[in-house]
């Protein structure tokens, strides 16, 4: 059988063995440690955010902003509908009832119309929600201009999960710093990774000192454990922090790579009848994590994006159908959504193509193949 294609697989750089290294020849192998502040200031530095806490996952960087931000029982937050889980779970963490808004066209994203209408019946209802999540999605910006100024409209504070979107930005302005507290994820199949990790970002160091303290099990300072508060074991190890710092230091050439992946797909498939990328709005810059295409298989003889993944998990390459919808799974049934189908067509007909920084272009080219014969 043929090596396998991976989606996106960790990608190492070098550097990393060398801080995990110096983490346990210094001993420091338990949770917090140099390595964690070095990784924070990292992140701070390439972001532009005053504060970040190094987390055990971006999961938690969500679950801790809602508490940070006064999300309790019965309380609404919405949130894009066109997601993973981990942007929507953390809000039933709490109690909470997610409201599911539909993406527009140009970024997949939020859509700012269907976000304004969600609030206006939600405050008709009587119901004010309490925070609104956006997502960068695959590494293209959402609308934030006008999901800000609807959010200050209506003073709600906006949670920025751009846990696939770091190196994403707007005008130049980074994705993560738009937020009143902005998330981050470095899971093992992300741009960069920690192995597991996450983060909590933000300009209010108010905020992310709350975090780090809830995220350390709340513990009081005093000479015994004691306890006032709740808290969560969610702070990153040193020794993952250590991969980060090594990480960060490839960051900008991974970025580079997984955009030369996107232009190399779009060279070679762009011009096929019935198969569109997404293109960056103007003043958009996406870290293109993931290459997603959508097949209208009325142009492509009936073949399907179905039919393109099953023909290159057969040669043991993996593709991935774009996100489910929230308001369509089963653990969400019976939510609240505000829409009009858009995510429901783009999860229909969009596939996520190989899209990993290690892939060399005999990868590529054999990835092209399949897709060729599978529409042919």
């Amino acid at each position: 059988m043929n090596k396998k294609i991976w989606l996106s697989s960790p990608h190492m750089g070098g550097k990393e063995q060398v801080y995990v290294k110096e983490a346990f020849d210094t001993n420091w192998i338990a949770p917090l440690g140099p390595h964690v502040d070095g990784f924070e200031n990292d992140l701070c530095n390439f972001i532009g955010v005053q504060a970040a806490a190094a987390l055990s996952s971006g999961t938690a960087a969500i679950h801790l902003a809602l508490i940070l931000l006064g999300v309790k029982a019965g309380d609404e937050v919405i949130c894009q509908s066109f997601t993973f889980s981990a942007s929507a779970n953390p809000i039933v963490y709490q109690g909470a009832i997610p409201v599911f808004v539909d993406s527009e066209c140009d970024t997949w994203n939020m859509c700012p119309n269907h976000l304004r209408i969600a609030i206006k019946d939600r405050i008709a209802k009587g119901k004010m929600p309490k925070a609104i999540i956006p997502v960068h999605l695959y590494g293209m910006p959402a609308n934030m201009k006008e999901i800000i100024s609807i959010a200050v409209e209506f003073g709600i504070p906006i949670i920025e999960d751009a846990a696939e979107a770091i190196g994403s930005s707007i005008n130049n302005k980074p994705c993560g710093s738009f937020g009143v507290l902005g998330v981050l994820s470095f899971n093992g199949n992300k741009i960069i990774t920690t192995s597991g990790g996450g983060a909590l970002i933000s300009d209010n160091e108010n905020h992310i000192n709350q975090a780090r303290f809830l995220a350390t099990q709340a513990r009081d300072a005093a000479p015994h454990y004691q306890h006032s508060h709740i808290g969560y074991n969610y702070r990153m190890s040193n020794v993952c922090a250590a991969i980060g710092r090594g990480q960060m230091e490839v960051l900008v050439d991974r970025i580079s790579q997984r955009r030369s992946n996107y232009d190399y797909y779009v060279k070679h498939l762009g011009a096929i009848d019935g198969i569109t990328f997404l293109a960056e709005p103007a003043g958009y810059f996406s870290n293109r994590w993931l290459t997603t295409i959508l097949v209208d298989a009325s142009k492509t003889n009936g073949i399907t994006r179905e039919d393109i993944r099953l023909a290159l998990e057969k040669e043991n390459i993996e593709s991935r159908p774009l996100w489910k919808p929230m308001h369509l799974q089963p653990v969400f049934a019976g939510t609240t959504f505000y829409g009009d189908g858009t995510s429901e067509r783009l999860f229909k007909n969009g596939l996520c193509l190989p899209s990993g920084s290690n892939l060399d272009k005999l990868d590529l080219d054999r990835v092209l193949n399949e897709i060729t014969k599978a529409l042919q």
